[in-house]
């Protein structure tokens, strides 16, 4: 079983403008999900998906927010499983580069590890299509 998802994309815009919809609340909500979420480390945020993702509850803690790398906890509603999420951006001649991960999911047990790992992957993948979108606004 795979313990982390490793996500890569390239965007035709500043280090800055990525940084900030990936790391402002406001920003986050347009693209992702509503949160209350602040990139100030210790923070504890919450992330509530919309009625028609279930309402799912994402609960973390900020471990890092320093230019251009953000890292959170994240625990599902009704799993006492902490996992980690990581953003990094690399500034580029012309854009920015981000590498997402999401690692720990070994950390669920027996096949609930393989179905999270699934959904996690899905859900990350359709992430960085509407950031990008996002984006291009």
């Amino acid at each position: 079983m795979k313990d982390s998802i490793k996500k890569e994309a390239i965007f035709n815009h500043s280090i800055d403008k990525v940084w900030n919809a990936i790391s402002n609340g406001e920003e986050i909500a347009k693209w992702f999900i509503n949160n209350n979420f602040k990139a100030e480390k210790g923070y504890e945020y919450t992330f509530t998906a919309s009625e028609e993702r279930g309402c799912l509850t994402i609960t973390g803690e900020v471990k890092e927010a320093n230019p251009y790398t953000l890292i959170y906890t994240w625990i599902v509603q009704d799993t006492n499983t902490e996992t980690t999420v990581k953003w990094k951006l690399e500034e580029l001649e012309n854009g920015t580069k981000l590498h997402l991960e999401h690692s720990g999911i070994s950390n669920y047990e027996g096949e609930t590890a393989v179905n999270m790992f699934n959904s996690f992957s899905g859900g990350w993948a359709e992430c960085i299509e509407n950031l990008t979108k996002h984006l291009a606004l």
